[in-house]
């Protein structure tokens, strides 16, 4: 990201903390259902992220009703030590690890042994894209549908990068991880991604 990308990025989240202070503050004064407007702003987001971790529509949908209902009751205990949607991500990621039990902590804990054995921990630069189709509405589609099959370690911190646009130490707050464990699963998670969407696009290619 340059540094005019960069300004721009930290522009829209500053806008997003304000707005989001300002419904928050409006809820704790009593006004109830301001409170629905905090749930229409992190949906969207927050039900991908529940979807990539719980791989199930329905227990996913569930996990996120049940964090909506602990992100009110908390909501008054919020201090604003990060913004509200890091602290919202994390009752969202803490809830679905929880529904994912037993089979989420041993995968969790199968990857951050990786670390240990040279995996490469820094992102990679360059585009996803292959020139020539980075607009194509085929080449989007192949993205977001390998997006979906990525394992769910990967999967979930992707998605907290990619889509919900999450820095590296945003990411750390959100699922408790060490900062060199994040780095190798978003490494991990670009290339596995890149391999399987450049095969996807070599099959279209050819038929």
């Amino acid at each position: 990201m340059n540094l005019l990308g960069l300004r721009e990025y930290e522009c829209r989240q500053m806008d997003m903390i304000d707005l989001d202070k300002e419904i928050i503050q409006r809820v704790l004064d009593g006004d109830v259902k301001a409170f629905g407007l905090l749930v229409d702003r992190h949906k969207a987001k927050a039900m991908t992220l529940a979807v990539r971790i719980l791989k199930n529509r329905e227990e996913a949908e569930e996990a996120l009703q049940d964090s909506f209902v602990k992100v009110y009751r908390a909501l008054s205990s919020f201090e604003w030590k990060s913004s509200f949607s890091t602290w919202f991500y994390r009752i969202v990621y803490n809830t679905c690890a929880t529904a994912a039990g037993k089979k989420m902590r041993i995968h969790s804990l199968s990857i951050d042994m990786e670390d240990e054995y040279g995996i490469r921990t820094e992102i990679e630069s360059d585009d996803l894209q292959p020139d020539g189709v980075m607009e194509s509405e085929e080449f989007s589609r192949i993205v977001a549908d390998e997006i979906e099959k990525l394992p769910v370690v990967y999967g979930s911190t992707f998605t907290l990068f990619a889509i919900q646009e999450m820095s590296y130490e945003e990411i750390v707050q959100v699922t408790g991880l060490p900062l060199g464990t994040v780095k190798a699963r978003l490494f991990r998670a670009r290339a596995l991604l890149r391999e399987s969407v450049m095969k996807r696009m070599d099959h279209s290619l050819a038929t």
